[in-house]
């Protein structure tokens, strides 16, 4: 038993450590885009013709592995579409058009200071659903991160807050949660690079339906992006945006949640906040304040305390909460509705 339990330790570990390297990756794949999509907005691209191109994009660079994924296995994409649907509609779709919907209202530290909210979602839904009371530690890992947070997004400076826009802001938080939820399932059904290559897909035809029904706006430009003083055309962000901060960022952040279950892996997420001020730093040359690195501290602060806070050993608390989400989402003949 001893020799058992050292091996199921170890094992443990080394998914955690996996976890966490897959968390920082994603956080870094995803804090890119906000330095890459500058410049092109400013060249004259609209949020929504811009994320719909890093979609597709994600989409057909993960398409032929997703297919070797399967191994011949297709028909687990129709036992499968209730939850590929839901995933592509409200975690890639529903969440990217919900925060640019809030960013028109709202200022971009305010709608980012919500949306960032969702790891008190996650811990809201394990606590009220399936009795996981988070730990004291992990209710001081959320404030501290929470309090870096708003230094670091300097949100205090933020100007008058329009109520449709928290509406939307609070929709995109609901995406974000519902990804890290349903990414930490451990039923091994879909493998990882499937859930992420359909989730785009998905969000990609949802995405050019609401540009359709007139819900967003798409616009392009051929002009030169420009970083720092150099130009380049502009093919090469987009790409970029496609193949790093959707195709690897998705797939890295359902391997972060598979690691380290829901709970955890949406704190590590928060990460994403710090990557992006870097970013825009060494692309944009916008230096961080002293403020923000004070709370890029604090936000580092509440992680390692939610760490501290989870349960020992074992799998993560949430990997049985997140397999229940995900087959019954999956057992369903329709996604359900929603609204951002």
């Amino acid at each position: 038993m001893t020799h058992d339990s050292t091996l199921g330790e170890t094992r443990s570990s080394r998914r955690t450590r996996a976890g966490f390297g897959f968390a920082a990756l994603a956080a870094a794949s995803f804090g890119l885009s906000g330095a890459l999509a500058s410049s092109l907005l400013d060249a004259g691209w609209s949020p929504a013709a811009l994320v719909l191109c890093r979609i597709v994009v994600g989409a057909v660079v993960l398409a032929a592995p997703a297919a070797v994924a399967l191994r011949g296995r297709w028909s687990l994409l129709r036992a499968q579409a209730g939850l590929l649907l839901a995933y592509g509609v409200i975690a890639v779709a529903g969440c990217q058009l919900a925060y640019f919907s809030a960013v028109d209202r709202l200022p971009v530290a305010v709608a980012l200071l919500i949306e960032y909210t969702a790891p008190v979602a996650v811990i809201g839904w394990l606590w009220a659903r399936h009795g996981q009371r988070p730990s004291r530690l992990t209710v001081a890992g959320a404030l501290v991160a929470g309090a870096g947070l708003m230094l670091v997004l300097d949100v205090f400076s933020a100007g008058a807050v329009d109520g449709i826009g928290v509406l939307w802001a609070l929709g995109a938080m609901a995406g974000c949660a519902f990804f890290f939820v349903v990414s930490a399932s451990e039923d091994d059904v879909l493998p990882p690079i499937v859930l992420a290559a359909g989730g785009l897909v998905v969000g990609a035809i949802g995405l050019a339906l609401a540009g359709l029904v007139g819900l967003v706006t798409f616009t392009a430009s051929t002009d030169d992006a420009t970083y720092r003083g150099t130009s380049v055309p502009w093919w090469l962000p987009v790409l970029a945006l496609g193949v790093v901060t959707a195709a690897l960022a998705y797939v890295a952040g359902i391997l972060a949640a598979r690691g380290l279950g829901a709970r955890m892996a949406s704190f590590a997420a928060l990460l994403e906040v710090l990557f992006a001020v870097v970013f825009a730093w060494l692309l944009l040359g916008q230096l961080p304040r002293a403020v923000q690195l004070v709370g890029g501290l604090f936000v580092l602060a509440g992680v390692v305390l939610v760490k501290l806070g989870e349960p020992r050993g074992g799998e993560p608390a949430t990997d049985r909460a997140a397999e229940s989400v995900a087959q019954s989402v999956a057992q369903s003949p329709l996604p359900g509705h929603v609204e951002g």
